[in-house]
């Protein structure tokens, strides 16, 4: 009889997963809140909010089921805000639509027509939305590449090459090397004037920052509801997928039920939205992290208590983003985001029956218009599933 695996593998397959996941989106996710109208410490504040949710629902989920159930932020969710900008009523208006989102998982965990409702959503509009709103921000890294090629061509490069070796670390790389030429730049080591240090966050720690929330029926339409659809078609669906490929059988109910809560509560402190993990989780769920497939949930728990101590790094995060140009943040997200972009993209561009209302959804979502106080994702959307339901009378 072979010796027992020990529980290393899984362990460090979950420690990986939690460096990859937040080295790879957190500047999408302060792009995110700080596009939709908050501080450099209300971003801070939310990034903390989030990293700590996915940590304690992780290790919680990981004990309780034993299964690899690894935890995200919305990552698709936080690009979304990044191309919706302000909006009226400012981060407090944002926050009340994150806390609608939040109950909006909750119910679609318990209340199961509603669940199949939104499950019924066709999936060429929810990509072709997603992909209408990942569009802006990974044309930055090409544009940034004309506006300060000094800053941006390295971090480019750096991803270009990572990517040849190793796909998964080339965002971390990107980011990486992104905070090397900001650096560089702040000591006056690179050509050109040095970039002025913004006020942000500092220190070790922050403190959660509380932000009274504010219901706003355009924030919610225009942030809440395309948040909340996104999250399910673009993590939560993908999630559970994964689990299933890798023979589990994730209890979707309280999954559900347990992110839209943690959701609810990190969203009065700026976090955005947390759900179930999908490329994360086949780090955990895959036999890389362990042979016995009964204890790869100790990646669960390992990534969640990792995630737990990068919390603390959220305030470093925000002076980073503060001390950066816009641009060149910009440019690292849309790196970290093609491959996103691209999935959706031929998501919706492959069944020719549903082609025209999904292109329709793609370029007005990409238009970036606001209508009412409503985002683009919200109208994009509308007008596909109005071409749609023409097309099907026809």
């Amino acid at each position: 009889m072979p010796p027992p695996v020990s529980a290393w593998p899984a362990i460090l397959a979950g420690l990986v997963a939690a460096l990859v996941g937040f080295g790879s989106a957190f500047a999408i996710v302060l792009q995110g809140l700080t596009g939709v109208g908050a501080s450099p410490t209300e971003a801070a504040s939310g990034l903390l909010a989030v990293t700590l949710a996915m940590g304690v629902l992780g290790i919680l989920f990981g004990l309780v089921y034993r299964m690899p159930i690894a935890i995200a932020w919305s990552t698709p969710g936080a690009a979304m805000l990044a191309a919706t900008g302000p909006i009226a009523g400012g981060f407090a208006a944002a926050v009340g639509a994150f806390l609608v989102c939040g109950a909006a998982i909750v119910v679609a965990g318990l209340w199961r027509p509603f669940g199949r409702a939104v499950l019924a959503i066709p999936a060429a509009l929810a990509n072709a939305m997603l992909a209408g709103v990942l569009l802006g921000l990974c044309v930055a890294p090409f544009r940034a590449l004309v506006d300060i090629p000094v800053l941006a061509a390295p971090v480019v490069l750096a991803w270009i090459v990572a990517g040849r070796f190793a796909r998964l670390y080339a965002a971390p790389t990107a980011a990486a090397t992104a905070a090397v030429m900001v650096g560089l730049d702040l000591a006056g080591l690179l050509p050109g004037d040095p970039t002025t240090v913004l006020p942000g966050a500092g220190g070790l720690w922050t403190d959660p920052l509380w932000i009274a929330p504010t219901l706003s029926w355009s924030a919610i339409v225009g942030i809440g509801l395309p948040l909340f659809l996104v999250t399910m078609a673009s993590q939560n669906i993908p999630g559970f997928a994964v689990l299933k490929a890798n023979g589990y059988d994730p209890p979707s109910r309280p999954l559900l039920v347990g992110t839209g809560l943690g959701s609810i509560a990190g969203a009065p402190f700026g976090g955005h939205a947390v759900n179930l993990a999908a490329m994360t989780a086949a780090l955990c769920a895959g036999p890389d992290a362990h042979p016995d497939p009964s204890r790869r949930w100790i990646a669960s728990v390992s990534c969640g208590a990792a995630y737990v101590v990068l919390a603390g790094v959220a305030p470093l995060a925000a002076a980073f983003i503060a001390a950066s140009p816009p641009l060149l943040i910009q440019a690292v997200a849309g790196l970290a985001l093609i491959g996103a972009f691209g999935s959706a993209a031929a998501a919706f561009l492959a069944a020719a029956a549903t082609r025209d209302a999904a292109l329709v959804t793609f370029v007005a979502t990409a238009s970036g218009v606001s209508i009412l106080g409503i985002g683009a994702a919200f109208w994009g959307l509308v007008a596909g599933g109005l071409v749609l339901v023409l097309h099907r009378i026809r």
